[in-house]
């Protein structure tokens, strides 16, 4: 346990994870009023809305007038994704905290079904949105490896093509003469036990020593906070969560895809350890408790059921 972290950072993804696969139309004063509920708990990066095709995606037909309706508070970021360039000019037009992310999937088939492009067209792709963000002066905050795990289409994924395709974005920074801030390893349909944890991060780790790892977690089988429990063992200090455990793959292939690991269950866990978050937790319960009241149907949340122990700790 020597290697646990002394704090963790927490992306909360609830808005634009959880609500762009939520079946029925969310109205924008309410994806507005949660977010800016979030961004009172002490979570320091709330991912708003996905900059995508509507047609696709329909529950994040509204991103721009979610991103221009937001009152902002000091020392949070508030931000978006895309799958693209035009995407990307999409958000940049918005006032949200803009910063480039490399996308790649360990799945071909999976890459083809979310976003149309197998992997050379997908690392072709990657290097104009690099060359883009450079011109632009548009940091790169991560790297992303999704279905790092396995897959709901080709099934499991081995250890070298995660690393294979971590190189690929690691490479395309180093060509700039840049550093990848973090990798972000996804368990996007939920494959992922202790053990994966361990050997695809302790692959990563062998392969780029100094490179910090991120953990994007699915509960679709509910081993997401053991995987969390691996990660932190591991040294790993950020993790994308969804609040009240929001979430799912609108791609991921089969109907059960829902559910990210949920962030105050997580930071339960974190500060139970001893583990600073920074979170306020009863403030991001009462936000769990609005994201069910929004989505209208039980989440599958822990902590806004059983409670804090706030109360005997006083």
């Amino acid at each position: 346990m020597s290697d646990l972290p002394h704090h963790v950072h927490l992306h909360e993804e609830g808005p634009r994870e959880g609500f762009q696969i939520e079946p029925g139309p969310i109205v924008t004063a309410d994806k507005v009023r949660f977010i800016e509920a979030l961004a009172g708990t002490g979570l320091r990066e709330v991912q708003c809305v996905s900059f995508v095709d509507p047609q696709r995606v329909p529950g994040m037909a509204d991103a721009e007038a979610v991103a221009h309706a937001i009152r902002r508070r000091e020392g949070v970021r508030y931000t978006g994704i895309w799958l693209n360039r035009r995407g990307m000019e999409r958000a940049l037009a918005t006032p949200l905290d803009v910063a480039g992310a490399l996308q790649t999937s360990a799945s071909e088939s999976f890459s083809l079904r979310n976003t149309g492009r197998d992997t050379a067209a997908t690392l072709a792709e990657q290097r104009r949105t690099l060359a883009f963000c450079i011109e632009r002066g548009i940091p790169i905050a991560s790297g992303i490896v999704m279905t790092a795990f396995g897959c709901n289409i080709e099934g499991a994924v081995p250890v070298e093509r995660v690393v294979a395709r971590a190189a690929d974005l690691v490479s395309l920074m180093e060509e700039h003469g840049l550093e990848l801030p973090v990798l972000r390893l996804a368990d996007t349909v939920g494959w992922a036990n202790p053990n994966a944890i361990a050997s695809v991060v302790g692959a990563v780790r062998e392969r780029w020593p100094a490179l910090r790892i991120g953990l994007h977690l699915h509960d679709t089988r509910g081993t997401a906070m053991a995987n969390a429990l691996m990660g932190l063992q591991m040294g790993v200090d950020t993790f994308d969560s969804t609040c009240a455990g929001l979430g799912g793959c609108p791609f991921a292939g089969h109907v059960g895809a829902a559910g990210n690991i949920c962030t105050e269950d997580l930071a339960f866990m974190c500060e139970e350890m001893g583990i600073a978050t920074g979170i306020d937790l009863d403030a991001l319960v009462s936000c769990a408790h609005l994201a069910e009241r929004i989505v209208g149907h039980p989440l599958p949340g822990k902590l806004m059921r059983g409670g804090t122990l706030g109360r005997w700790r006083h």
